[in-house]
């Protein structure tokens, strides 16, 4: 098929050399050069973007455009709709120009058959591209017949360059209306029998030597439009065998007709029948290689499957490919080989593996500056614990729990006779001395100029401030942590077995209904909505604009609703008292300040009605605390009236300080942060580094040796290659399950270690995990498993969280949460003295939840059993 003479800019064949971007669009220019490769590509056309713009001036469309577009608040989603139905209207009005039209139907005419059935695809000129990818923004037709008929759909295709959905992509990308066209590819429709897409890349797992195949009977658009469950392939891409295949139950699938293309039930016998055998699948998968080849990146390819043929219909790069993943360590190497080792504690607040940084300058710190200098003052001597008390192994974090000789003599004869002080004193150590420090600290460095620092002096604040923070983490694990499980313990026993009769409340009921740092969190955001919903604009903007427009309005204040700036300001007030609430303990990970997202969808949660409030949530959970005790009080008498008053101030009391402190571990995250990407700032731009944020990848004494350097006015040695390796086992090792205890073992010196450490691997059935019920309740309902902040907004009001762990940052998601699962964590974590608060099950430490359990899959979650069954759906 050709083109020759005043119409060649007007329409082109497939594969002409003139089909560039600018002339045929982005699907255009990737079809012209995959059939210049010679794959099999289905025979077509080009409608160039030279007709689009004939049509437009010889109908003098481009001042309704622009007085459309000049109506536009694109904060409105109505006046979106609005610019685009009258731009829409105008275009349907005008007619195709002459020249045009009879250019696209001699090239219609030239396919083979009579009246051939196409497929008629709109091909925007800042499509498919790694930057903008604006797949799905513009309009395909399929099954249409007859010169008129494509004629029709190519200017319907024109048309969708201005619909309300393309338009607000624009104007959120930026692009100015002027800056985009659009082009028209006209190709003989495959007669599928089934279509899919192909990943030459294993999308999940970011393996480049598998491929990810999903395959579903009939047209494509059944998947395309996530009308069908696919079947899913991973194939070897050296071998083309298949590795993995799930079959799905294919309920639906998109068909010709008449007088287009709709939606059938699929034939009983196919529904849950294989639709690729593996010839097929390795046949695409070669084709799929070599489309990799020729374009240098791993590709996300549209396919059909027609008379035992395969044909490539669409390729685009992979747009967010994970890093590969490379071979774990699966060797657990103890540091010391006569050591003993949990992941318990602190290391609850350190679910993932840790960064190199952390690892190498944080957690040391905690032992040197940390838990020695706590225990000094209390014990009155200096303290012989192991240097290793908290360590990583394979980059996951655990507590040390072997002692020399020599140190258990310590333990025995300085730490145990000194319990009294010890109780009495350390509460007023964190409380009076150690707290106030580290505030101090942070506050020194927060507002500096950190511009106008040499690199030594940024090392040096980024030193003062790690110490601070590792001295205050430590502060706590001696006096908050220790003292609330030991209070709360203390005042269980004495209730259980002295006071508590048949038909008493549990014991937690008499902790809960205080305010905490993370409730008043939550109570900030509440009222935040609370106060906006009387103002429609903003309820409008904030619900129906991307979490990223809200976000960038945030920043930038590019917003025309008149309440923005009050919620801006109110907001900022939030995120300044509780913005440094951590999700991890590991400062390499953002925190509230750094990413608002997490925070505004809990916002946008509230204004959706959906969520508890938190304000009657504690109200009546403090009504059942008093109502508890009085009952109590009124019954006992004498030592049994003593001890419960006693041990439940005790527990009291702590519970409320146990999480104020855990939310006060970010004090001096933010300017520790911001001082340590500076300096990464100063790495990257010597060479040492990529960007500044790869300092968190590096480990001390390299960060060391580059300050040095810096400071001696020579280049630092580059470590892009380690930072590069480091990231890629740090994603692989993401995949491993920590073992919960090393050795392992079930007792350690007569202590049972299952109430400590998460469960064992392999202690698990096919359907059941075992964990500890840290809050009672049994409920069944769809799992959520979110991986961290980033996934907040996945959140299903009823849903069962499941999540590596849980800290303070993570609270407003049980206001919508059944039920909670967490892979670490024990009867004192965050999770469960929070899921008491609200009054849903627990079942923490199970050890693989997050691995085991899918999103959308129901299970039931026994927080009196510590058992979580594994039931069906995805």
């Amino acid at each position: 098929m050709g083109t020759s003479g005043q119409c060649a800019e007007l329409v082109l064949p497939l594969a002409d050399p003139r089909a560039s971007l600018g002339v045929v669009g982005g699907k255009g220019a990737s079809l012209a050069r995959l059939v210049g490769a010679g794959l099999p590509v289905p025979d077509g056309f080009h409608v160039t973007t030279a007709a689009y713009d004939a049509f437009v001036a010889e109908a003098d469309l481009q001042p309704a455009i622009m007085a459309a577009l000049e109506q536009l608040t694109p904060d409105h989603p109505a006046t979106l709709e609005a610019a685009s139905g009258t731009i829409r209207e105008a275009f349907a009005r005008a007619p195709m120009p002459g020249l045009v039209a009879g250019a696209v139907a001699r090239a219609y005419g030239s396919l083979p058959g009579e009246a051939p059935p196409v497929a008629v695809r709109s091909s925007a000129t800042a499509e498919d591209l790694p930057e903008a990818s604006f797949a799905g923004q513009q309009d395909t037709y399929l099954n249409v017949r007859g010169a008129a008929e494509v004629l029709d759909a190519v200017k319907r295709c024109w048309a969708s360059l201005w619909t309300a959905r393309a338009i607000g992509y624009r104007v959120r990308q930026g692009i100015a209306p002027d800056a985009v066209s659009i082009a028209v590819v006209v190709q003989v429709l495959v007669p599928a029998e089934a279509a899919g897409i192909l990943f030459t890349a294993n999308p999940i797992s970011g393996r480049r030597d598998e491929a990810m195949v999903s395959a579903a009977w009939g047209l494509g658009e059944a998947i395309v439009g996530g009308l069908v469950t696919p079947d899913t392939l991973v194939i070897d891409k050296g071998s083309g065998a298949i590795r993995d295949q799930q079959v799905a139950d294919k309920q639906v699938m998109t068909v010709r007709t008449e007088s287009g293309t709709e939606e059938r039930p699929v034939p009983e016998a196919l529904r849950q029948a294989p639709v690729l055998d593996g010839a097929h699948a390795a046949e695409l998968v070669a084709l799929g290689a070599r489309i990799e080849a020729l374009y240098g990146a791993p590709m996300d390819i549209e396919w059909a499957l027609a008379n035992g043929a395969i044909a490539i219909l669409q390729a685009r790069p992979i747009t967010a490919l994970r890093e590969p993943a490379v071979p774990p360590a699966v060797e657990w190497k103890l540091p010391r080989p006569k050591g003993q080792y949990i992941r318990g504690s602190v290391v609850d607040l350190l679910p993932h593996p840790v960064s190199p940084l952390f690892a190498t300058f944080a957690i040391p710190a905690i032992s040197r500056v940390g838990v020695k200098e706590v225990l000094k003052p209390l014990t009155r001597s200096d303290p012989v614990l192991p240097d290793d008390y908290i360590t990583t192994i394979n980059a996951y974090a655990y507590m040390s729990a072997g002692y020399t000789a020599r140190e258990v003599w310590w333990v025995v004869t300085r730490m145990v006779v000194s319990m009294p002080r010890l109780l009495r004193e350390c509460i007023p150590l964190w409380r009076d001395v150690i707290r106030p420090a580290y505030v101090a600290t942070a506050a020194r460095w927060q507002d500096c100029q950190v511009e106008a620092l040499s690199v030594g002096e940024l090392w040096a604040a980024i030193r003062e401030l790690n110490d601070a923070a590792m001295l205050h983490m430590a502060a706590l694990l001696v006096a908050t942590t220790g003292a609330s499980a030991g209070a709360e313990g203390l005042f269980t026993r004495v209730y259980e077995k002295l006071v508590r009769r048949d038909g008493d409340p549990a014991a937690t009921t008499f902790l809960m209904g205080y305010d905490s740092t993370p409730i008043l969190a939550e109570k900030s955001l509440y009222d935040l909505a609370k106060a906006s919903r009387d103002d429609p604009d903003l309820v409008g903007f904030l619900l129906t604009s991307s979490i990223e427009r809200v976000v960038e309005a945030l920043r930038s204040g590019s917003t025309t609703v008149a309440g923005w700036p009050a919620f801006s300001e109110r907001f900022r007030a939030h995120q300044k008292a509780y913005g440094h609430v951590i999700y991890d303990l590991d400062y390499a990970r953002p925190l509230p300040l750094d990413d608002p997202s997490p925070e505004l969808e809990t916002v946008r949660m509230y204004l959706r009605g959906e969520g508890a409030n938190p304000h009657e949530r504690q109200a009546t959970a403090a009504e059942k605390r008093e109502r508890a005790t009085t009952a109590i009080l009124a019954r006992v008498r004498g030592l049994r009236r003593w001890a419960f008053q006693k041990t439940l101030r005790m527990g009291q009391s702590m519970a409320q300080v146990r999480e104020n402190a855990l939310s006060d571990i970010g004090l001096g995250y933010p300017a520790l942060r911001r001082l340590l990407l500076e300096l990464g700032e100063r790495f990257a731009r010597a060479g040492s580094i990529a960007q500044g944020d790869d300092i968190m990848w590096l480990e001390v004494d390299e960060v060391q040796a580059a300050v040095e350097a810096l400071e001696a006015g020579t280049p630092p040695e580059s470590q892009m290659a380690p930072v590069a390796q480091r990231k890629a086992t740090h994603e692989a090792m993401k995949g491993v399950v920590p073992p919960p205890m090393l050795p392992p073992r079930k007792k350690y010196m007569g202590i049972d270690m299952t109430h400590f450490t998460p469960a064992a691997e392999d202690s698990h059935g096919a359907d059941r995990l075992k964990g500890i019920g840290a809050s009672g309740g049994v409920v069944t309902a769809p799992a959520q498993v979110l991986h961290g902040p980033e996934d907040f907004d996945r959140m299903q009001p009823g849903a069962v969280l499941v999540a590596a762990t849980t800290t303070p940052a993570w609270t407003p998601l049980f206001a919508m949460a059944s039920a909670v699962v967490t892979d670490i964590g024990g009867p004192l974590s965050h999770g469960s003295i929070v899921a008491r608060e609200y009054g849903i099950p627990a079942v923490l430490g199970t050890g693989v939840a997050t691995r085991r359990i899918r999103s959308g899959q129901t299970v039931t979650v026994d927080g009196d059993a510590g058992v979580v069954i594994l039931l069906g759906g995805a």
